[in-house]
């Protein structure tokens, strides 16, 4: 039997939502990190959620609004979208400090995890401020619950529009969610000592993505008829082009050479655009 659409775009956004686990369990288990893998892993996203943001989602979204406005209103309807989507996460941004924004860039967090074995973490709780410590992971696992919910509400009514591209969003958003799950990891295993708490904080926060879907939904549902779904998926091409931007590149250049950051960009893009070509008729 063939999967509800519904229940499609959910589980999309649950995968790419729990990937913030994916990261805790890689901070805590492995001895070191690969910072340079990081860097090209979140270019790649990042040229992903670009692309498909401005060359599908934008265009999908000009075609239905100029079916209910015409071709003009259709597309001043999904500028003002779009801008309407960036200006969400922007204003979200600005209500979270920048010591706790995911949205900064995390060296900090990069060089932690590259010396976080057992010992490291058990030299670092005795030498720093352990409340000071889980403080900050717990802030941050927060504000990443906070961040996640537009996210949510991204992939799920793109999966709705178009379920292979609902995966490949669900895919990029998965990748940028690992550093997350590092950054809220290693400040609590470091405060505690404890890998439990460490992993479910950093799994917990990624469980607001499912949420955000399922409210975004329910607030949205009536509304869903006439020019709404073009509204919606401009305002998603937006919210990805913002956290493209503001989030990923510059960890990206954080983490690694610049150079191996604009290469997983161009390679994202090349990756999207031909698989966008083999899937057109």
């Amino acid at each position: 039997m063939l999967m509800n659409p519904f229940a499609k775009a959910f589980l999309l956004t649950l995968f790419a939502g729990l990937a913030t686990g994916i990261g805790s369990a890689i901070a805590l288990i492995s001895k070191r990190t690969t910072p340079r893998f990081l860097s090209v892993s979140m270019g790649f996203s990042a040229g992903v959620m670009i692309f498909v943001s401005l060359v599908e989602l934008f265009a999908d979204a000009r075609t239905q609004l100029s079916m209910v406005w015409g071709g003009r209103g259709g597309y001043w309807g999904a500028i003002g979208g779009f801008f309407a989507g960036m200006a969400l996460i922007a204003a979200i941004d600005r209500l979270v400090p920048p010591a706790v924004n995911p949205h900064e860039a995390r060296a900090r967090e990069a060089a932690a995890y590259e010396a976080a074995d057992t010992r490291a973490c058990a030299d670092a709780a005795e030498s720093h401020r352990g409340a000071r410590l889980l403080r900050t992971g717990l802030l941050t696992a927060f504000v990443v619950a906070l961040h996640n919910l537009p996210e949510g509400v991204a992939t799920f009514f793109a999966a709705l529009q178009d379920p292979r591209l609902g995966l490949t969003i669900a895919f990029a958003i998965a990748i940028h969610n690992i550093p997350e799950g590092i950054a809220i990891s290693v400040p609590v295993y470091y405060a505690t000592g404890s890998r439990k708490k460490a992993f479910w904080y950093s799994f917990g926060s990624g469980l607001s993505e499912p949420v955000g879907a399922v409210l975004g939904y329910l607030l949205l549902r009536p509304l869903l008829g006439g020019p709404t779904f073009g509204l919606i998926l401009a305002a998603v091409a937006g919210i990805m082009t913002y956290i493209s931007l503001d989030e990923l590149l510059p960890s990206a250049h954080e983490y690694g050479e610049s150079h191996l950051a604009m290469a997983g960009l161009a390679g994202g893009m090349a990756v999207m655009a031909i698989s966008l070509a083999l899937a057109t008729p």
